[in-house]
């Protein structure tokens, strides 16, 4: 993957980040592999507990020295990034990609799939014992079919992006967030979308096993509708969204590059069709979040 200078090994020598022009609290740099230590530090995060108001704290970093704020999970089943089984030797650069191509081919490839599911086969009266009727293939993704639709238009943005991702960052480090134990980091990367590459992210790694194709995927949204990676957990990833879709139509265009993206959203989520994956989870949301099994 073609990357900027890493300035993360400064801190090495000047923990305080003060040469970089940053006020860091206490922390620590991660190089930690699946295959052993990385040649150079991904990222960095704080020892202690992430707080409203401490991403904004690290925006400076941003123009001082090119590191992008997140926010990492230390306290999932899977346990802290060093145990995340990061592949950074197996990622490639997210400007080679085109997002397009990327959703339109894993959109035909979950279409042949399925269709050919949807005929009788054994056990699928076993399966409708266990868990219920199933949707078709069909009914799943209307108002669309087989053929890849194409990328939804961009829509009108409600707020600068980066401070939208402060206000989401505050929300998920607040008493009663979902996330166990936030930490903030600081990841060398050209632009917020890249985060997942620049560290080597293996959270989808059953849906694609080069996640810069996925970033190609969150550059084309950074455009189209101001997202930001705000969090990662070991198999989960954080967006917050500066434009939100605000019609129906909107929405589900969208809700059809995100199952594209991460079908487990759909067939494993709480809304098992696009339809009202879109209505719940797209339309007017200011956070999207996606979880790969």
């Amino acid at each position: 993957m073609a990357t900027l200078p890493n300035p993360l090994p400064k801190l090495a020598a000047d923990p305080s980040g003060h040469t970089l022009g940053l006020e860091l609290p206490a922390g620590r740099l991660l190089d930690a592999t699946n295959d052993g230590p990385w040649h150079e530090p991904l990222l960095w995060h704080a020892d202690g507990p992430a707080a409203p108001g401490g991403w904004a704290a690290l925006e400076p970093a941003r123009r001082t020295s090119g590191l992008l704020p997140l926010l990492i999970d230390m306290g999932g089943d899977q346990g802290a990034p060093q145990d995340w089984e990061l592949i950074p030797d197996e990622v490639s650069y997210p400007g080679d990609h085109d997002a397009e191509d990327v959703l339109a081919e894993f959109w035909d490839e979950y279409a042949a799939d399925e269709l050919g599911a949807d005929e009788d086969h054994p056990g699928e009266q076993a399966v409708v014992e266990i868990f219920g009727e199933q949707p078709t293939y069909d009914e799943k993704v209307a108002p669309f079919g087989p053929a890849w639709p194409g990328l939804a238009p961009a829509t009108e943005q409600e707020t600068d992006p980066d401070t939208r991702a402060a206000e989401i960052a505050d929300s998920l480090t607040d008493s009663g967030s979902w996330l166990k134990e936030p930490r903030l980091a600081l990841v060398p990367a050209r632009r917020s979308a890249d985060i997942p590459a620049a560290i080597g992210w293996s959270g989808p790694l059953n849906h694609e096993g080069d996640v810069a194709r996925l970033c190609a995927v969150l550059r084309s949204w950074e455009d189209r509708f101001g997202i930001r990676v705000v969090a990662l957990t070991f198999d989960q990833l954080v967006l917050s969204v500066a434009a939100p879709p605000r019609t129906r139509d909107e929405a589900e265009a969208v809700a059809a590059e995100h199952f594209a993206f991460c079908p487990d959203n759909i067939t494993q989520g709480h809304h098992e069709t696009l339809r009202a994956y879109a209505e719940h989870e797209v339309l007017g949301r200011r956070v999207w979040s996606f979880w790969w099994d």
